[in-house]
């Protein structure tokens, strides 16, 4: 267990020092508490003293009953819980990928890793794509874990870049594959990316994922305050409200365009919805694609930063941060 422990010195700054890892014998809430207890009294420190404590979101850590926050809280009930900002964002785009269906179909396809090496060279050559350090090099398709959606953001902005090139490399596994299971996920992978439908959820999520991942990357700087994590948070809550009434009409050129170049069939927003088994149904496409996946989507994802950013806890970190003694001039 590692352990890292924030103070304000006697000049009013915040100091952040690693104490160290400790060897726990298994990962329960008691022994971690122990563990710590044992940290803290060898540096004449005790619970009393605590005023914050943060981890992950294990049950074990964070657990309202029987996690390591709760076992403090009963030795100290002034020792305020935060979750970390960057894992709860994290948590966000999880939460909707598992309860969407669409969006849980759209990320579990296994992307394969695979590039078509003469066709990136050829877009070198021709200008297509950039060269540099980190440019060309990182032009890859990837199979990012549950939690990490900057890998998921980045295999999209790829797969755009490198669509033509999936498509080749899937028919050649579709027709040449080594096992019989290769053959058949490449042949499952290349109906799913084929219809409209699939460049639609590329594009939706892209625009989602660009939002969560800016965020996450300012929130994870060292040098970040508390105040500004509270106003980003919201300024990227107010950014997906505004994704949410103004962007569907600006996704559907992009998506269309998009379909034009790959030779994907485009579809008549005005026409009735075709769902599954060709079967032609009484809503219209732009009901299906704004109401039940684009408003939908984005609602869910407004829904779960209300549940994990809630605005009593922002408001109480702000004023905490109020009382830095660094502000008291």
């Amino acid at each position: 267990m590692a352990i890292v422990l924030r103070y304000v010195d006697s000049l009013g700054f915040v100091k952040e020092r690693f104490i160290g890892v400790v060897h726990v014998k298994d990962t329960s809430s008691s022994t971690n508490k122990n563990a710590l207890n044992e940290v803290l009294t060898s540096n004449k420190l005790s619970f009393s003293q605590i005023k914050g404590q943060g981890y992950d979101g294990a049950n074990n850590m964070r657990g309202e009953f029987n996690g390591l926050k709760a076992l403090i809280l009963q030795e100290n009930d002034t020792t305020f819980y935060v979750h970390c900002f960057a894992h709860q964002l994290q948590l966000v785009v999880v939460a909707v990928a598992k309860k969407h269906d669409g969006v849980s179909d759209f990320f579990e396809k296994d992307l394969l890793r695979e590039q078509a090496r003469q066709r990136v060279q050829e877009g070198l050559c021709s200008g297509e794509l950039e060269t540099g350090r980190g440019l060309n090099q990182e032009t890859t398709l990837v199979r990012a874990g549950d939690t990490r959606w900057g890998l998921h953001f980045n295999t999209l902005t790829n797969l755009m870049k490198l669509f033509a090139d999936v498509l080749v490399v899937l028919e050649f596994v579709k027709v040449d594959g080594g096992s019989l299971a290769n053959r058949q996920q490449a042949s499952e992978i290349l109906a799913y990316f084929q219809p409209y439908e699939f460049v639609f959820y590329l594009y939706m999520m892209y625009d989602i994922l660009h939002l969560t991942g800016t965020l996450s990357k300012q929130l994870q700087k060292k040098d970040l305050d508390i105040l500004e994590a509270a106003s980003m948070v919201r300024g990227t809550m107010e950014a997906l409200q505004s994704l949410r009434d103004t962007r569907f009409a600006t996704i559907l050129p992009k998506v269309s365009s998009f379909c034009q170049t790959h030779n994907i069939a485009t579809l008549e927003m005005q026409d009735f919805y075709i769902g599954a088994r060709n079967r032609t149904t009484t809503k219209t496409n732009r009901f299906h694609f704004e109401v039940e996946i684009f408003n939908t989507v984005v609602d869910m994802q407004l829904t779960e930063y209300r549940d994990r950013f809630s605005e009593t806890s922002t408001q109480l970190l702000e004023y905490m941060g109020a009382l830095s003694p660094c502000d008291r001039s």
